[in-house]
């Protein structure tokens, strides 16, 4: 299937974009990276596979290769950048963020306390959340980054489908649909709008392509005709 995504001349041109915007080279995401995955090994293994600075997993020094589960939390501190595989998810922590991951009741939640977070989640039967204080998101096979703080909650849906329930009216709830960034928004804890359109911020295709590579996939939006990279 995606016989044009996954191979032949489109595949070349979205490689050649991405080389052309300097992600592939050593002061891009994939430079920063290369050691995060072993060539010829994908998916990787889960657990701890990209460490940059101060990363906690429950407060305790984390290492290469240490497995990330329901219940824990990891935290970066400043200049901190983390990249771990949980399941079929993978996740790009940027510095000062804190996040949990719980698994209760069939319902599998990662809470952004507060921070910065790019993820992938693959396709399941399972019923999974993101929440912050500003809003709570229900996602499926999607592609997400988010920007939390106590006031308000940055989320762009990379690609899929995304339901949006603002904390402070959920009978505002939205379902969110994009194929690549189309519909970026803040979602306010309080005062009118709730919910605002933004811009792309933060957050890159290339970036995007090393998760979803992780756990052996491809982007959706990858070597479509057309396709120009963020």
């Amino acid at each position: 299937m995606h016989n044009e995504q996954f191979g032949g001349r489109a595949r070349r041109q979205a490689l050649l974009k991405l080389a052309a915007t300097g992600a592939l080279g050593a002061g891009g995401i994939l430079g920063r990276a290369r050691g995060a995955f072993a060539a010829g090994s994908l998916p990787a293994t889960p657990g701890m596979r990209h460490i940059r600075g101060p990363v906690t997993i429950d407060n305790q020094r984390a290492t290469i290769g240490a497995p990330v589960r329901p219940g824990q939390t990891v935290t970066t501190g400043p200049g901190g950048e983390a990249i771990y595989i949980l399941g079929s998810d993978a996740f790009m922590q940027r510095e000062n963020s804190k996040v949990t991951f719980t698994d209760t009741g069939g319902v599998h939640l990662v809470r952004i306390a507060t921070g910065k977070l790019l993820g992938v989640f693959g396709r399941s039967q399972r019923t999974l959340q993101v929440a912050t204080t500003a809003a709570t998101i229900g996602i499926r096979g999607t592609g997400c980054y988010i920007e939390a703080d106590d006031n308000q909650t940055y989320f762009c849906l990379c690609y899929g489908e995304a339901e949006v329930i603002p904390a402070a009216d959920p009978q505002k709830k939205e379902v969110v649909r994009t194929e690549h960034h189309d519909r970026p928004m803040t979602i306010r804890k309080s005062g009118t709008p709730l919910m605002a359109p933004a811009r792309v911020i933060n957050h890159t295709d290339a970036e995007l392509i090393l998760l979803e590579n992780s756990v052996g996939r491809w982007p959706p939006f990858y070597g479509k005709p057309g396709y120009n990279p963020i």
